[in-house]
């Protein structure tokens, strides 16, 4: 059965995603998707994008701050 399914992805002319989620589709083991598994996946979708956000709002702030603050070096000189 195991090679069935392995003979199925090799023939398979798009390869999916998940490696496991295909193996349980084609043996049978497949279970239906838990709601609150979906709701994880969209908060992690936003989590990810929010993160994003924050990383280039801070490279912006950065830039900013550079241009009002003098370098480490003179602050050491005075």
């Amino acid at each position: 059965t195991l090679t069935k399914v392995l003979v199925a992805l090799y023939e398979e002319p798009e390869k999916p995603t998940s490696a496991l989620d295909f193996l349980k589709h084609h043996l049978g083991a497949a279970t239906p998707e838990n709601p609150e598994i979906e709701l994880l996946r969209l908060e992690l979708a936003e989590m990810k994008e929010k993160y994003e956000a924050t990383v280039e709002e801070n490279k912006k702030l950065k830039a900013k701050l550079v241009q009002y603050e003098p370098p480490q070096e003179e602050k050491r000189a005075e």
